[in-house]
């Protein structure tokens, strides 16, 4: 599913950082992620706590 710059999301799943796992954020990305970030998403807003973190579209849903 392609998203855009300012979806929110939900995280099912994130490889990159565990503890996004079952909470919402925004993504970054304006154009669909290529090699630079190993195809995966670039996610924020996410809590104080976590950073900005990087998603493959299967770990993602819409919120």
């Amino acid at each position: 599913m392609p998203f855009t710059a300012g979806d929110k999301v939900r995280i099912v799943s994130c490889q990159d950082d565990p503890r996004a796992a079952g909470r919402t954020g925004r993504i970054v990305d304006a154009a669909p992620p290529g090699p630079l970030t190993e195809g995966r998403w670039t996610v924020n807003r996410i809590s104080p706590l976590i950073g900005t973190v990087l998603c493959h579209t299967h770990e993602l849903r819409p919120a």
